[in-house]
């Protein structure tokens, strides 16, 4: 149980950003101390904020997971770049993710510029996170946090890495120091994001998908959940949940992709995402997958629509 010191308790929204693949869901994670934001080694596998929530005695820190900025190709991607410029005006503090086993390139000096802009005209403070730092040797780390310092003014820069667990509670700390005052929380203690279950399990179907995968696929699959419900004549130790998944491609050499040869890769999918839906929910489920095609739907606004976004 979280005990509040409501005399100096601090509460409030941070939003981790940067480019794709920079590690802003697994550290996420690792703030959390539990899975609550899909990652993959693909690029833009975020599609939805989802809100991690770090709770302690002195402050609850509500993490805002955004899709990576990036320059957009299609529909989608524009709406997804607008997700994040709308986020960041709406929270206390803003962490810019920079993997430090990657160069400064021109994606993060994008980046920047809009936070420098966003920091000076509207006063929003921005950490500078040097992420994935257990990939890198002393030397590399030193070169990438000077870069870093020379990007603009942060407000602080912190290295860490959310795979060893190095600083990660440093980074939480300095977050945390530019909450605002509050009475209290803002969500129950306890409680880790406030994302719908529905959403939470198309993400972990999602993620599954993704692995091992070709290059084109990911920004091509949308996962839609249909159904979630109790199997009738089950007893009360013994329940078991059906969840029916739709997963959405572009094209019907996509399907193939997803669905293997003999349905053995769709089968591996159903495992392993069956198997994460499962200790999210803390009970036994029967996942039914079903690949459908739905034809260029990242540049159709009425099937972005209808698949969420």
């Amino acid at each position: 149980m979280t005990v509040v010191n409501q005399s100096t308790y601090a509460a409030g929204f941070a939003c981790l950003v940067g480019r794709p693949n920079a590690g802003k869901s697994t550290l996420t994670n690792a703030l959390v101390g539990q899975k609550v934001a899909i990652t993959s080694s693909k690029p833009q596998t975020t599609r939805h904020t989802i809100r991690g929530i770090v709770t302690t005695e002195a402050s609850q820190l509500v993490l805002v997971d955004t899709p990576g900025l990036h320059k957009p190709r299609t529909l989608l991607g524009e709406r997804l770049n607008d997700v994040v410029r709308a986020t960041l005006l709406e929270v206390d503090v803003i962490g810019f993710c920079l993997p430090s086993d990657q160069r400064i390139g021109p994606g993060d000096a994008y980046i920047a510029r809009e936070l420098v802009e966003i920091q000076q005209s509207k006063r929003r403070p921005v950490v500078a996170i040097a992420t994935k730092t257990d990939r890198v040797d002393r030397q590399r780390l030193a070169e990438h946090l000077i870069a870093i310092d020379q990007l603009g003014s942060w407000d602080a820069i912190v290295p860490c890495s959310a795979v060893d667990g190095s600083q990660v509670q440093e980074v939480a700390q300095v977050l945390c120091s530019y909450l605002p005052s509050s009475p209290g929380p803002l969500y129950p203690a306890g409680v880790l994001t406030d994302e719908p279950e529905a959403v939470m399990i198309a993400e972990l179907v999602r993620e599954a998908a993704l692995e091992g995968v070709r290059d084109e696929l990911p920004h091509s699959l949308a996962v839609v959940v249909e159904e979630m419900v109790p199997r009738a004549g089950r007893s009360e130790d013994n329940p078991l949940l059906d969840v029916r998944v739709n997963v959405f491609v572009e094209r019907s050499s996509q399907k193939a992709i997803i669905i293997g040869r003999g349905g053995s890769r769709l089968r591996e999918v159903g495992t392993t995402a069956r198997q994460s839906i499962e200790a999210l929910l803390g009970q036994r489920v029967y996942l039914d997958l079903h690949v459908k095609i739905a034809k260029d739907w990242q540049r159709d606004p009425k099937q972005l629509q209808r698949l969420g976004f």
